[in-house]
Formats: C-alpha cells, structure tokens, sequence
C-alpha cells in the first residue's frame, strides 16, 4: 500500500529554522505580556460543542471540526440521523470561547479584573491556501472585569510593545467601534436584520472601493435610498473622521470614548508606530459588542492582529453581564513574513564540531563543552568526505562558525 507522507490537508510539518524562529517569536511574545502583568493560562483544545456553536463567532461556526460520540454513544442505526445527533465535542476555532468558559468554572479563585494570557492552537475547517492553514496557532491576550477604555488602552499598548519587542516598526493599529457601525448603518435606513449582511459590504472597501460598494449593495437590493445615505455617510466619515460621527446618530459617549482613544494612544505610541481610526474595520465575529481594533504590517493587505470587546459572551455561560475584551495576535501570517525576511534570532552563536573516525568521543564531547560554557550553541558530528557540501548544509541550518576537533586548542572558523 502506497503511503501519503504529505500531512494532512490544511496541516503542515514544521523545519528547524522556522521552528527556532516560530520559538523565539512565542518566547518574546510571552515575557512582554507577563512583564505586563497578564496571567498564562491553558485551556483544552477541545470544547463541548454546544459552547462552541452557541457563541456567536459569525463564520467559523461553519468551519467547526466536530468530534464524532464515542463507543455506544455512537448509534448508526437510528433512523432520521442528523449530524448533530452525532457528536457532542469540537476542536476549538478561536481561544475566546474556551477563555469565557474558563473563566466562568474557575471565577471564585480569579481576580474581579482577570488579565488572562494564552498562546494555542485553534482549528477551522476552511479551504486550504497559502498562508492559510486549519491548524494555526494564536497568542491572545484578555482583560475581563473591566469596563473602562482604560482596558481598550492597555490591550493596544501591550500588543504593540510584544510587535516593537520583535524589532516589527512598519505596523499601524486601526480601530473602531461596533456601537458605531450599528448607529450609523441603522440611522441610514437599514434594518437590524440587514446589518450584518451591510457589514460584511462596507468591510470590502479597501478591495473593491466605494463604487464595488455601492455595486454589492444595489446587487442585494437594498433600499435605493439608504444605499446613497450610506455611501454619503461613508465619503464623510472617510474624510472627516471622529468628529463627524455624530451627525449619523452616533451617541456623544461613544464618540468621546474614541476621541479619548485615539488620542491616548497616539500619545503612548510616540511616534513609533501608527493609530487611526477607521470605520470600514468591521471584523466577522457575531460576538464582538464595542471596540474593535486590528494591525496591519506594510502593505501585506492583510492583518496580523485583532481584536474587540464581548461583553456578552460570559453572560451567555452565566446569565450575568461581565465586561471582557481581547487582542489576538496572528502567530502564523508574522512568523511567515519574518521568515520570508530573512529573520535572524538574536541568539547564542551556532557552532558545528567536526570529529574524525580517530577522534575519540568523550574527548570531543568534553571540547564541545568547552566551546558551550563560552557561550556558544554546539552541535557534534562526523566530518564528512565532502567538507564544502557539508558545511553548506550546516549553514543553511543557521551555523555561523565551524571548528575541527582537536586535542590542543580548537578553532573556531567563520562559515561563509
């Protein structure tokens, strides 16, 4: 029988130079968000699935990898069979849902304000794609407990201190408001039903630009009407920003809590890196109640990091409003394009020691430790007939410098 080595669709093996890297990024990812006083956690990678298809996550629900029952739970024969009926577990699509269960189950030993840190992988179900996997990791960091902007605040300083801490300047961060959106859509004529399908419009504006808006929008059969209400709120808000938003229905509290912001977070970025407010950011998930806010690096056209407020994603667990925000960065697409970079981790010095046959080994060992306690990461192996292949390969694998074993004092030589 003829055996795949591929791994399975939408997965992927990992080499060693992107797994250095991908550790690396994890590693500086992890310590600024706990110098900042955000608790790790860990949650299973599986859930019950009614948690997982009760919570509002716009798309992903279709995208949900269901776990079949088990043993005598597992009955075929039972006519009428829905797929439903079937299984009763489900990989985890986003660290958000398992993060409000755990946070429920385990609130009586929690904090009143809980800053929660997790990194894990999630899974979904979608088309595989380059750049786009079934099995991707996230680094998430929550604030539940707080109401205030001052938590909107924190969240945007922290992740974009973990981004400068990996040397990433050329990022800008773009929030806004889901309250804002819900007034200025349904102040144009829109009905509550058809927010959500305007929203996922109005979010393609940076791909199609306002005429492919205004195209969708009539293709759907919207209200003639409100569409130019629309596309006229749209041009002014674009033009004029926060202090426009008013004039389409947006309450005086909401647009304060922006002002406050962006201006506080433009204060705290000096300079280093950009924060706008833009209206078009829409993000997919159902359950996002507030802010919302995401990161795009140069001009990848995508993001590498989102985020918003859920306010009522614990209530759904507990029958009790707890006030809960997030911000996820996207491990993959950032260790991606360092990769394709180039990215160098700042490490010990990878050196390679070359034995011969002859060379007894625990003496080569023993140099090896030698060159170790200067500092420098060692590996040991049999020189080869082919010096010049073999040193290429080690390069390849990050080794800078290599030395020839010997008995008296060993040198080190650059590979170049």
């Amino acid at each position: 029988m003829k055996v795949n080595l591929n791994p399975a669709k939408g997965m992927r093996d990992i080499t060693p130079r992107e797994k250095e890297i991908r550790d690396y990024v994890e590693g500086v990812i992890v310590n600024t968000y706990k110098q900042s006083g955000f608790e790790l956690i860990e949650t299973p990678i599986v859930e019950n699935i009614e948690n997982l298809i009760d919570s509002e996550g716009g798309e992903n629900l279709k995208l949900i990898f269901k776990i079949l029952k088990r043993g005598e739970k597992l009955d075929l024969t039972k006519e009428g069979i829905r797929e439903d009926d079937l299984t009763d577990l489900g990989l985890r699509y986003d660290l958000t849902v398992p993060l409000s269960r755990f946070y429920c189950n385990n609130r009586a030993n929690l904090p009143t304000v809980f800053k929660a840190l997790q990194v894990g992988n999630v899974f979904r179900a979608e088309r595989a794609q380059k750049g786009r996997y079934r099995s991707f990791k996230q680094c998430d960091i929550d604030i539940i407990g707080d109401s205030t902007k001052g938590a909107e605040l924190e969240l945007i300083a922290t992740t974009a201190k973990a981004l400068t801490a990996l040397n990433i300047s050329d990022f800008v961060v773009r929030f806004n408001d889901r309250r804002v959106l819900r007034s200025v859509i349904l102040n144009c004529g829109f009905t509550e039903e058809e927010f959500d399908g305007v929203c996922i419009i109005v979010d393609k504006l940076d791909k199609i630009g306002m005429q492919g808006i205004e195209k969708e929008l009539r293709r759907k059969d919207y209200n003639e009407r409100f569409i130019e209400k629309l596309i006229d709120a749209l041009e002014s808000i674009n033009s004029k920003g926060i202090e426009s938003l008013e004039e389409y229905g947006v309450p005086k509290d909401v647009v304060s809590d922006l002002e406050e912001i962006l201006e506080d977070s433009k204060a705290y970025a000096k300079g280093k890196y950009e924060v706008n407010f833009d209206f078009t950011l829409i993000r997919g998930m159902g359950y996002y109640t507030g802010s919302i806010f995401e990161i795009s690096y140069k001009d990848l056209g995508y993001s590498i990091a989102g985020g918003g407020r859920y306010d009522e994603m614990i209530g759904n667990f507990i029958g009790e409003k707890i006030p809960a925000i997030g911000f996820s960065i996207g491990f993959e697409r950032l260790v991606n394009q360092l990769v394709e970079e180039n990215f160098k981790v700042p490490d010990r010095e990878k050196v390679v020691l070359l034995f011969s046959s002859e060379d007894r080994y625990i003496d080569v060992l023993e140099k090896a430790e030698e060159l170790r306690d200067l500092g420098y990461t060692v590996s040991v192996y049999q020189r080869a007939k082919r010096l010049g292949k073999q040193l290429n390969q080690f390069q390849n694998f990050g080794y800078t410098k290599f030395a020839i074993y010997k008995a008296e004092e060993t040198e080190l030589k650059e590979l170049n």
